[in-house]
């Protein structure tokens, strides 16, 4: 098959064909979000090795799963939803985090990323990735991908209160070493 017949195909006769287990509607579809969810994968993980673990065993859960596909929203949102979940449960396995007191939470101050104007999307995606896991994670989960804390919490097996705590330490992180970027080029710059 060509690039062009991948646009031609209907994605249900997509998703038909690769739970038929044709290979071509198979290779087709890993084609098409084989980029996009290795996105995925790197953002939550940090490192090329893991990434390509994860999005291994994401389209094998996806081709394993694809009957269970119901056709409600989106078929690339439901495929992402599984490399997430799949990214998720690898951080699960590789980490452990604690959960945080009503009392220890109260005392970890919130920041705001006001320098995230000044700096380009790779330099940022830098910074994310130099998070600790459980801090990337907690980022990741709720300021890119959009859950809430109670979301966060019942996925991790945390409390709302560590979801908390673990976003604003990242904040905190982000925002220093986003000063220390940009105090740097200043540097550069005078220079």
């Amino acid at each position: 098959m060509n690039e062009q017949s991948n646009h031609i195909i209907a994605e249900t006769d997509l998703i038909k064909g690769c739970i038929e287990g044709n290979r071509q509607m198979q290779e087709l579809l890993y084609k098409k979000f084989s980029s996009k969810m290795y996105g995925v994968c790197l953002r939550y993980c940090g490192n090329t090795d893991d990434a390509n673990d994860l999005l291994q065993e994401g389209f094998i859960k996806i081709f394993k799963n694809l009957s269970r596909f119901r056709g409600e929203g989106s078929f690339e949102g439901w495929i992402r939803r599984i490399f997430i979940n799949t990214s998720i449960e690898h951080f699960r396995k590789k980490i452990k985090l604690y959960n945080v007191s009503e009392v220890q939470e109260n005392t970890i101050e919130d920041t705001d990323l006001t320098a995230l104007d000044t700096l380009a999307q790779k330099d940022l995606l830098v910074l994310i990735n130099e998070l600790s896991p459980g801090y990337k994670t907690i980022f990741n989960m709720h300021v890119v991908e959009g859950y809430s804390h109670k979301e966060i919490a019942a996925m991790l097996g945390i409390t709302e209160g560590t979801s908390k705590s673990q976003l604003a330490r990242a904040k905190a992180v982000l925002k220093k070493s986003l000063e220390k970027l940009i105090n740097k080029n200043q540097q550069w710059n005078y220079k």
